[in-house]
This record gives C-alpha cells, structure tokens and sequence, in this order.
C-alpha cells in the first residue's frame, strides 16, 4: 500500500538529522518527526484504528499536529481535519455528518475519550474517542483515500472532498514545478493547518524543508521568523502581508533571504500587492489552490500582469465556457492529483468530473497571452437589470478608500432592477456617519460604472468569517 508517509519517509532517507519543524523554539528533526509518528501511529493501531477509518483531527497547529497527521496517514487511515476556529456547534456538525471512526482531540479543546500516553507528545495532551460509525459506499474502499477535507463553507455546506494517497502525491508534484521548495528552504508557516497542510505541509516534508511555525502572535512572530530564522518562503494570506506592510518595526533589509512570498486563500487586493512591494521591494506572487484539484496557479514574476494568478502550471489546462461580450466566464480545470470524490452525499470522481474537468464555480478571462484574471465566484454575481456587478470587484474599489479596513459586497432584491447592490463596510480609525458615506459613493462612482456602485452603505463592526478567515456569502 502506497502512502503519502511511505513517499515523505523515502525522499527525506538522506537528511534525519536535519530540523524538519521549529515552533516556539522547539526544534525536531526528520528523523525525530517520523519516530514519533510511528509511535502515535503504533499506539493508535492497538487502540483499533485502522486502514480506512476516518479519524478525526482537533489540534492547533504544532509539532504534535504535524506527527499525529503522519501517524494516521502512516495506518491508511484518513484524516478530516477539523479547525479549533470553528464553533463547538460546527464542530458538531461537521463530526455527525462525516460519521467519524474516531476522533484525535488536544484535550483541552475536547476531553471526551481514552487519555493517550502523554509521553508520545510534545506539547499537548489527547484523547482518542471512538465513535459508531456507518459503513461507506463500496467506491470508498478503492480510492486508497487519505483526506476528507471540507471547504471553508464560503457559499454553502460543503459536500466533503475525499483525496487519495495517489492524488496528493500528483498534486504536491504538480505545485512544486511552481513553488520549486528544497531543503535549502525556511519555510515561515502562518495559515492554519486545518485548511492548509496537503499541497502545502506535506509538499514541504518531501522536499526536506524547514518548517517555521510562526502562531498567532502576527505580524511578530513573522517577522521574528524572518529576521531570527531566515526564512526563505512565506505561505500567507494578503491579511498577513498587509500587516507586515504597516509594520513600522521591518525594513527591506530584513526579506533579503526571502527568495518567494506566496499570496494565498483569498484574492490578494491591488493596494496590499502594491504596499508590500513598495515597502520591501518583493513582489508577492499570487496564487490560486482549490481544494478539489490542488494549487494550479501561481503567478511568478510578470509585474505587468498584476491582478492575475498566471498561467496554468505544467501538468494543468484551463478553459473558459459561457464567455460573455468582455470574454468573462466560468472557470474550469482540468490536471494532476484532481479530487477522486465528495463524500457527503458520494459523488465519485467522474460524476464530479465532465473529461476531466472540474466546474470551479469561479468567473474569469484569459488575456491574450494566456494569463487568468479571477472576476469572482459565480454565486457572487448581482444581477441588476440583466447587467452583470461583480462583488470582489466593487469590494477591492471600497477598501481602497482611506478609512476601510474590509467590506463585503450584497444583492438586495428589487421589483424593479432585480436586485441592488449593498456594501456591509469596516473602518479603520476613522468615525462613519451621513458625510462618511457620502464621500465613499462618490469615491466609487470615480472608479466604477454607475450601475455597480452600492446604492446603501452599512458601517459595521465586523463581518461574518468563516473558520478560515475568508468572507461568508449567502
């Protein structure tokens, strides 16, 4: 049986003396890091857990997450990661509906269950809570799975996408002819593992990578890595790089090892691209990862196509159908390490798939030279008297205004025009109000065509996230 901790173990024979991950301080090294994920993996075994169960995951990220991860993939067992950020009703849910074998908790965030030894941990303690599960449809058993990972639930209830040993070994192949990681590399770790860690953590220990858990002390801990560490690559949101770029306490001598900063998880806004690079003359390379089919762009280089994620790196094809006049339409995907299915309600792969081909439910347009610029999510569109408003564009136009921290862009229902749009508006040091508003429509209608510019501004003092910080849409 293949696994991806099998390949991990293989390609990293020659470097057990090197540090595999640093959090706070802490160092292990390769060979220490799989030691102990045979360890947890062999004291999971005698508890019951096997090939095929699908164990559940609630750690934050650390040391001990990364060796508990190994360990169940080491079994053939499957892993569903399940975020601390989540909220114990979601949580909740999302272990009903997946109809979890077992549950892997830090005690502290659940402490139902067996107490595992604690002498097999770092830093934390867990529990292992068996549960009564149901037996999955027979195409479960042939896929060789590894992960069932939902989505962050932007748009909706996810359905659950089951990913193989084999798919996640294409897929960490196919994003590295990109991201290019060696073992000379420092890796400074920021997005949460529950969300982030197949195309990413895994790629990072087959290459032989430092891995630099940076916590949530940002944007310090950042740049604690960078100046204490060296890092080399940065894997972060443009939340974080936005703050490195107000950080007064950096300077551009301070990235001089960084040799890449990846812009991921959601559109990275002109304004933090351009902040970012002013400050420290990098330019953020900006990616676009699905979880259904991997990381198949990575914009690299090309600072006159700014505001596009590139073009399709080799292994992956791209097209658009349903163009209208501007050439906007829906994005599809088609390449190595693909989902092989959704696991609630099952769909296998090649119901999901058309050819190949995944619907990604994203909108877009190739320029001439073949680069994709991402307009928004297809579900996002407002309608307005058959013309179409994206939201992701009118949202980059208001949080260019002095003042806005974040907004999220709405339709309102409308006899008349079908629907409006509305803004939900965050500030940022400055007071909203009649003459606030006033100045921020008119900023708008100097940037967008008339028909685009929300016709009600709400100020707000935050807006609904979901567990992994991308904007809530209904």
């Amino acid at each position: 049986m293949t696994t991806i901790f099998s390949v991990i173990e293989a390609e990293t024979a020659s470097l057990r003396q090197k540090t595999a991950i640093i959090d706070a301080g802490e160092r292990i090294t390769y060979g220490e890091l799989l030691a102990a994920a045979g360890m947890i993996a062999a004291e999971l075994g005698r508890r019951g857990v096997d090939r095929f169960h699908r164990i559940g995951l609630l750690c934050d990220d650390s040391i001990d997450y990364v060796a508990v991860s190994l360990a169940i993939l080491s079994l053939g067992s499957v892993i569903v990661p399940v975020s601390p950020e989540q909220a114990p009703e979601e949580i909740e849910a999302l272990v009903t509906r997946i109809d979890l074998d077992f549950l892997v908790a830090e005690q502290r965030l659940r402490g139902e269950g067996e107490e595992l030894p604690r002498a097999l941990f770092r830093a934390r303690s867990f529990t292992l809570q068996r549960r009564a599960a149901a037996t999955p449809c027979a195409e479960y058993f042939t896929v060789n799975p590894a992960f069932i990972r939902f989505s962050s639930g932007t748009t909706g209830a996810s359905k659950g996408v089951v990913l193989s040993h084999e798919a996640i070994v294409a897929r960490t192949d196919a994003a590295d002819r990109g991201l290019r990681v060696t073992q000379d590399d420092t890796v400074l770790w920021v997005l949460s593992m529950s969300f982030h860690f197949v195309v990413t953590i895994l790629l990072f220990l087959r290459r032989g990578a430092t891995i630099v858990i940076c916590g949530r002390d940002l944007p310090h801990a950042l740049i604690d890595g960078i100046r204490t560490h060296h890092g080399t690559f940065i894997y972060a949101s443009p939340l974080h790089y936005s703050l490195l770029a107000a950080a007064t306490e950096v300077d551009a001598t301070d990235f001089r090892t960084v040799r890449m900063a990846v812009s991921t998880a959601m559109k990275l806004p002109a304004t933090t691209a351009a902040d970012f690079t002013a400050r420290f003359g990098l330019e953020l390379a900006e990616a676009y990862g699905i979880i259904e089919v991997g990381l198949p762009f990575v914009r690299l280089g090309n600072v006159d196509k700014k505001g596009s994620v590139g073009r399709p790196l080799p292994g992956y094809e791209l097209r658009i159908d349903n163009r209208d006049n501007s050439g906007v339409g829906d994005i599809l995907i088609r390449g190595k390490g693909m989902l092989d299915a959704y696991y609630s309600p099952w769909q296998g792969r090649a119901t999901v798939l058309l050819d190949g081909w995944f619907a990604t439910g994203d909108l877009g347009r190739i320029d001439d030279d073949g680069f994709l610029f991402i307009v928004g999510r297809k579900k996002d569109v407002i309608n307005f008297v058959g013309m179409k408003i994206f939201s992701q564009e009118v949202e980059e136009v208001i949080n260019r205004f002095p003042g806005v921290a974040e907004s999220l862009v709405y339709p309102v229902p409308h006899d008349r025009f079908g629907e409006l749009p509305a803004a939900k508006v965050v500030l940022s040091g400055v007071d909203g109000g009649d003459t606030l508003e006033t100045a921020l429509q008119r900023f708008c209608y100097q940037h967008l065509s008339r028909y685009k510019v929300p016709k009600l501004f709400e100020f707000v003092d935050e807006l609904p996230k979901t567990a992994s910080g991308k904007l809530k849409r209904s």
